[in-house]
C-alpha cells in the first residue's frame, strides 16, 4: 500500500520542481527575452513568418477579432487537409497492411477531435489508418493543435495584463519551435531508449507456441507518444493507448509520460505570475489548484486499493481493484494517471476507465466538468482565469468594492463573456446527452446497465466538450449518432469559449488601468484564493451534480 503512495508522492514533486523551471521558459520565449535556442531557431522563424505575410514590426499589433479570424481560418484550412488525407489514405504512400478509407462519419469526427486537440478516438489506431495518417495527418494536428491552445493561453494572459494580444501566427510558431518540437526530440529519444519503437517497417507476423500465425503491429510510435503526452492529445497510436507495451512498456516510460502531460499546465500558471509580475499570487492559485488536485488522486487511489466490495466478499479477503489495468503499472500508477489524463485534459489512458471502482469514475468526471485541474493545453490556464475574475466581481460586490482585476476594472461585457464561457460547457454535455439516453436502444451503445451506463454516456460527451478524449470504453461510439454529436461538442467545446477568450482579453489590454487604493480588491491573498477554489467547486458541483448523483455516487451506494 504505501509503496503505492509513495510513488504518487514522488511523481507530483517532480512536477512541482519542474514548473517554475519550465514556467520561466516559457515567459522568456513569449516576452521576447533571450533563450539558449535563439542561435539555431530564429533563422528558421524568420524564414516562417513571410509565409504568414507577417513581419516582425507587426507582430504585436493584432487585435482580438484578427487574433479570433487566424486561429479560425488556420484550423479550418488544417482540418480540410487532414480530412482529404484521411479520405485518401488507400492511395497513399505507406499503406503497408492495405487499409481502405473509413466512413465519412468517422474520418470527420477524427479530423475535429484531432483538431480540437481532443484526439478522441472512435476506432483502433492500428487497424483503422495508415502510416501516413498517423503521421501526416494526426501527428501533424497533435503539433498544430497544442500550439493553438499554447498561443490562445498567451494571447489571454497578454490581455489580462494589459498588452495588446500579439500575432496567432507568431505565437503558434514559437508554441512548436521553442517549447513542444524540442522537448518532444528529446523525449522521443529517451521513450526509444526505454523500448518504444520508431519505425516505418510493416507488422511483424510471428508463429506462437501454439503453432498459430500472430501479426503484431508496430510503427512510428515513440515520437507520436511524445507530442501526445506533452500536447495533451491524448491520441492513441494503437487502441488501447498507453496500455500498450509499445508505447508504455514500463514503469520508466510510464513516468516520462506523466511528468510530461503534466508540465506545460503547471508551469502556464508560474508563466502568468512572470507576465503579471505578481509570483505570489500565481504560487496561491498553483497551491489552490493543486490541492483539489491532490485530493482527487487520494480519492481515487483509495478506491483503487479498497478494491470491489463484492468481490472482496467472496474472496474472504481485501484485493486492489485490478480489472482493466496493466500489472506492469498496478493500482496506485493507473489511479494517479486516470486523475492526471481527465485533468490535464490530455486523455491518454493507460487502464481502463470503464473498470475504475466509483471513486475513480467520479474524480475523473469531476475534472471534466470543471476543466481547470489543470485544464486542456493553454486554454485550462484561461479557464482559470475567469473564474478569478467572476470571483472578484462577485466578491466586490458583497464587500462594496470595486470590482477590479490586475488594476482593470471588471464591467458588464466581461461578465458577459466569462458567463458563455462557463455556460457553453454544461450545454455542449447536458443536452446531446439527454437525447442519447431518451433512446438508449437505439442511440446509445451503452455496454453496462444501470448507474454506470448512465456515466458511459455523460463521459463520452463530457470528454468532448472537455477536449480531453479520454472514454468509458465499451461503449459503442463507432456509429453516426456518435460521431455526429460528438462532433458537435467537440466544436462547441473549442472554439465558443477560445473565441469569447480572446474578445475578453481584447476588452481588458484597451482598458486604462486604474490606481490601486484601500478600496482596491487585492487577488494576491490567501482569503480571495480559498473564496475562488470555494467558488469554482460550488459551481462545478451546482452545475452537474444530478449527473454525477445518477452515475458515480448512486453506483458507489449500490456497491456498498
Amino acid at each position: 500500500m504505501w509503496q503505492g503512495f509513495l510513488q504518487i508522492i514522488l511523481t507530483l514533486v517532480l512536477v512541482v520542481i519542474i514548473t517554475p523551471i519550465l514556467g520561466n521558459y516559457m515567459a522568456c520565449v513569449f516576452l521576447g527575452k533571450s533563450t539558449f535556442l535563439d542561435r539555431l531557431l530564429k533563422p528558421v522563424e524568420s524564414r516562417l513568418y513571410p509565409l504568414f505575410g507577417l513581419r516582425m514590426l507587426e507582430a504585436t499589433n493584432s487585435n482580438g477579432l484578427q487574433y479570433v479570424k487566424d486561429v479560425i481560418v488556420s484550423n479550418l484550412v488544417m482540418g480540410v487537409l487532414v480530412y482529404v488525407i484521411l479520405m485518401t489514405q488507400g492511395f497513399l504512400p505507406l499503406n503497408l497492411t492495405n487499409l481502405s478509407a473509413p466512413t465519412w462519419h468517422l474520418a470527420l469526427h477524427t479530423t475535429i477531435s484531432f483538431l480540437t486537440n481532443t484526439d478522441q478516438q472512435h476506432y483502433s489506431g492500428e487497424t483503422t489508418f495508415t502510416y501516413s495518417s498517423q503521421v501526416l495527418a494526426l501527428g501533424f494536428l497533435m503539433f498544430t493543435s497544442a500550439g493553438t491552445g499554447l498561443a490562445v493561453a498567451i494571447a489571454f494572459i497578454r490581455g489580462l495584463t494589459g498588452q495588446r494580444l500579439g500575432s496567432f501566427y507568431v505565437d503558434l510558431t514559437l508554441s512548436i519551435t521553442r517549447i513542444l518540437l524540442p522537448i518532444s526530440i528529446v523525449g522521443a529519444i529517451v521513450l526509444m531508449i526505454s523500448g518504444v519503437p520508431e519505425t516505418l517497417s510493416p507488422p511483424v507476423t510471428v508463429t506462437t507456441l501454439e503453432g498459430a500465425n500472430q501479426v503484431i503491429a508496430i510503427g512510428p510510435v515513440a515520437h507520436f507518444e511524445i507530442i501526445k503526452q506533452l500536447g495533451e492529445n491524448g491520441g492513441g497510436f494503437f487502441g488501447i493507448n498507453s496500455a500498450h507495451p509499445y508505447e508504455n512498456p514500463n514503469a520508466f516510460s510510464n513516468l516520462v509520460a506523466m511528468i510530461a502531460m503534466m508540465s506545460i499546465p503547471t508551469s502556464l500558471i508560474y508563466t502568468y505570475g512572470i507576465f503579471a509580475n505578481n509570483k505570489r499570487q500565481a504560487w496561491l492559485i498553483f497551491w489552490m489548484v493543486f490541492v483539489i488536485f491532490a485530493v482527487l488522486i487520494g480519492v481515487s487511489a483509495i478506491g483503487e486499493y479498497q478494491g470491489n466490495s463484492l468481490v472482496n466478499n467472496l474472496l474472504g479477503e481485501q484485493q486492489p481493484n485490478l480489472e482493466g489495468k496493466e500489472i506492469r503499472f498496478g493500482w496506485a500508477q493507473t489511479a494517479l494517471w486516470a486523475v492526471m489524463t481527465t485533468a490535464t485534459m490530455c486523455g491518454a489512458v493507460n487502464g481502463m476507465h470503464d473498470s475504475l471502482m466509483p471513486p475513480g469514475g467520479f474524480s475523473t468526471l469531476f475534472n471534466l466538468f470543471l476543466q481547470i485541474v489543470w485544464g486542456g493545453q493553454g486554454t485550462g490556464t484561461a479557464y482559470l482565469f475567469i473564474y478569478l475574475i467572476l470571483t472578484v466581481f462577485v466578491t466586490g460586490l458583497m464587500v462594496g468594492r470595486t470590482p477590479e482585476f490586475l488594476g482593470r476594472k471588471i464591467e458588464k461585457p466581461e461578465i458577459i463573456l466569462a458567463s458563455v464561457i462557463l455556460l457553453v460547457h454544461p450545454i455542449a454535455i447536458l443536452i446531446p446527452s439527454a437525447i442519447t439516453l431518451a433512446f438508449p436502444e437505439t442511440l446509445a451503445g451503452i455496454s453496462n446497465p444501470n448507474f454506470h451506463g448512465i456515466s458511459q454516456v455523460i463521459y463520452e460527451y463530457a470528454s468532448a466538450a472537455a477536449n480531453n478524449g479520454s472514454g468509458f470504453e465499451g461503449l459503442g461510439d463507432n456509429t453516426l449518432w456518435w460521431n455526429l454529436s460528438a462532433s458537435f461538442s467537440l466544436l462547441m467545446g473549442r472554439y465558443v469559449p477560445i473565441i469569447a477568450l480572446l474578445l475578453l482579453a481584447d476588452n481588458m489590454s484597451r482598458k486604462q488601468p486604474v490606481p490601486e487604493t484601500t478600496g482596491t480588491l487585492r487577488t494576491d491573498t490567501f482569503l480571495f484564493t480559498g473564496i475562488t477554489g470555494g467558488i469554482i467547486l460550488i459551481l462545478g458541483a451546482l452545475t452537474f451534480l444530478p449527473v454525477l448523483v445518477l452515475g458515480p455516487i448512486a453506483e458507489g451506494f449500490a456497491l456498498g
